[in-house]
């Protein structure tokens, strides 16, 4: 017998969904520039186009910190909780 270790096909789990909808929601809200490439309606003055944009790093920070808590609760559970 060989001493090559087991390969095991990916997993796919809903935790795994979740954490890549989090990190991939970003992407998708800045390129799609169409949808907030526009003056109105203002905050404090500040047009759409620069606000929605810095609302979008909080919002990245919030998905980027849940998928990464999630990963640790997935890879604990994976490996019996020895982390």
């Amino acid at each position: 017998m060989s001493d090559a270790p087991e390969v095991r096909p990916p997993v796919v789990t809903p935790a795994r969904v979740v954490i890549a909808l989090c990190l991939f929601a970003p992407f998708v809200a800045m390129l799609w520039v169409g949808s907030y490439a526009k003056v109105d309606p203002t905050f404090i003055g500040i047009p759409f186009f620069y606000w929605y944009q810095m609302l979008w790093v909080l919002i990245s920070t919030a998905l980027t910190m849940t998928a990464y808590k999630l990963w640790q609760r997935d890879q604990r559970a994976r490996h019996g909780g020895t982390k």
